[in-house]
């Protein structure tokens, strides 16, 4: 399977800056039906993560973003193989991963953009080894 990244993400991604309000990252997500955003620089460069769950803290709505997102983001260049995406998904057992191109949000990839290649069939699952068969023999 040679997918590359850029072939499954969603290339039009929003985005927040750390120092704009929680409330503001809220209606962007809510406007955009996301669940998460990336938090850029202002030259689009990725500083952090605001997902749906970082909303749900008890902290106040005008504080700004950088509160509250997380800095440790997964991301992956957008010309890698899909399988190293899935892996950094699974192994981190995280939901997405931010996708790059010279240090630049550029896309997301999502689980579920990885289950268009089951679905579009540009995968196909092996079938399990079959046990081997053993030769009864009697012990004296």
């Amino acid at each position: 399977m040679n997918v590359k990244v850029n072939e499954l993400m969603s290339g039009s991604v929003v985005t927040t800056e750390k120092h704009k309000s929680i409330e503001h990252a809220r209606k962007i997500m809510e406007r955009n039906k996301v669940s998460a955003i990336p938090v850029v620089d202002g030259e689009g460069r990725l500083l952090g993560i605001v997902s749906a769950t970082d909303l749900l803290r008890d902290t106040n709505d005008s504080a700004p973003v950088g509160t509250i997102m997380t800095e440790k983001v997964f991301s992956v260049p957008q010309y890698d193989d899909v399988s190293t995406a899935a892996r950094v998904m699974r192994n981190h057992r995280i939901h997405r991963v931010i996708v790059t191109h010279e240090q630049k949000v550029v896309g997301v990839l999502t689980a579920f953009d990885l289950l268009s290649l089951v679905e579009g069939h540009r995968f196909v699952a092996k079938n399990p080894p079959t046990p081997a068969s053993r030769k009864a023999t009697k012990r004296s």
